[in-house]
C-alpha cells in the first residue's frame, strides 16, 4: 500500500508529536481534536518545538516552514476520510478508543489502515468495533515522539501481512526503529517497565531512599536517561496508574499492582508535569 496521507486523532502530547514527525517527513498530515481550543494548544506545541529547533540549529527554517505547510488541523473526524492510515492517540480508555475506531471504520475509505498509539490496551478489542479487523494494529510511539527512535508495532492475530508490512515501512520511513509484539497487555516496553516503576515507588514509600537518590542511582548506576520517579512524572501518574491496573487485571501478578502511594497522589490530583506537581514540583519551571 502506498501511504501518502496521514490522519491523527488527538492533538495532545502524543498526538501532536506523531503529527509533527509525519509532517516533517513530507506527509500531508491532518490532526483532529475535539475542540478548537485543544487543537490550537496542540498545534502551538508543534510550532514551539520547531521554533526551538531552529534557535538551537537542529532544524532549518525551511524545514520548519515545510512541516507546518504539510500540517492541517480539524475538529471533525470526517476530514480524515481520505487518509491512507489513521493513528488514534486519544485518552487511554478502551470504550473511548472503540468509539473512535468504529467511527473511523464508517467514514474512512475501505483500504485505510487503522492504528492505535495505545501503550497497553488490547488492539484486538478495538478492532472488534470495526468491519476491517485485518487492517487494524498498534503503532506505539515513545514519548517524546520527535526524539525517541522506537515504535512498537502490535500485531493482533487477525491483522493481515499486507497491513503489517505497510505499517512497518511507514514507521521506518519516519526514521524510527520498529519492534513487533503480540497483542498482550503492555506489549514489550511496558511489560518490563511497569514493574520497575512500581518497585521504585514502593521503595520511596517504604523510606528506602529519597526520590532524588532513587533517580540518581538509576541514571548514574544503570545509564538511564531519566530516573523512574522523574519518568513517572513525565508520563503522567494517572496514565501510568491506568496501565498498571490494565496489566494487573490481565496477569493478576503482584509485580503490576499499583502502589498505594501512587493511588493517593492521583486521587489528590498530583499527576506530574502536566499539572505542575507530581513527585516533584514543576510550578516554578
Amino acid at each position: 500500500m502506498n501511504i501518502q496521507r496521514i490522519g491523527v486523532v488527538g492533538c495532545g502530547l502524543m498526538g501532536s508529536g506523531i503529527a509533527q514527525v509525519c509532517a516533517q517527513k513530507g506527509y500531508k498530515t491532518i490532526v483532529r481534536e475535539v475542540t478548537d481550543e485543544l487543537l490550537q494548544k496542540g498545534l502551538g506545541r508543534i510550532r514551539s518545538f520547531l521554533a526551538d529547533g531552529v534557535r538551537r540549529g537542529k532544524v532549518k527554517q525551511e524545514e520548519a516552514d515545510a512541516t507546518l505547510k504539510n500540517l492541517q488541523g480539524t475538529t471533525s473526524l470526517n476530514d480524515l476520510k481520505d487518509c491512507d492510515i489513521v493513528i488514534e492517540a486519544v485518552v487511554e480508555n478502551l470504550d473511548e478508543k472503540k468509539k473512535v475506531f468504529a467511527e473511523l471504520d464508517r467514514i474512512c475509505k475501505k483500504d485505510t489502515i487503522l492504528a492505535s498509539n495505545t501503550s497497553s490496551i488490547s488492539i484486538t478489542a478495538m478492532a472488534a468495533a470495526t468491519k476491517r479487523r485485518e487492517q487494524c494494529l498498534g503503532l506505539h510511539f515513545m514519548n517524546p515522539v520527535p526524539i525517541m527512535k522506537l515504535v512498537e508495532i502490535v500485531r493482533p492475530e487477525v491483522t493481515n501481512e499486507a497491513t503489517l508490512q505497510a505499517a512497518k515501512a511507514f514507521a521506518e520511513g519516519l526514521g524510527k526503529t520498529t519492534v513487533t509484539a503480540k497483542d498482550t497487555p503492555g506489549f514489550i516496553v511496558n511489560l518490563l517497565l511497569v514493574p520497575y516503576i512500581c518497585e521504585a515507588v514502593r521503595a520511596l514509600d517504604h523510606g528506602l531512599a529519597t526520590k532524588e537518590d532513587i533517580d540518581t542511582a538509576m541514571k548514574l548506576g544503570c545509564g538511564m536517561p531519566m530516573g523512574p520517579i522523574e519518568l513517572l512524572d513525565f508520563v503522567g501518574l494517572d496514565t501510568t496508574l491506568y496501565i498498571m491496573d490494565v496489566m494487573f487485571d490481565e496477569f493478576h501478578d503482584p509485580r503490576y499492582a499499583a502502589p498505594a502511594l501512587l493511588r493517593r497522589m492521583v486521587a489528590a490530583g498530583a499527576l506530574g508535569r502536566k499539572t505542575g506537581r507530581g513527585f516533584y514540583d514543576y510550578s516554578k519551571k
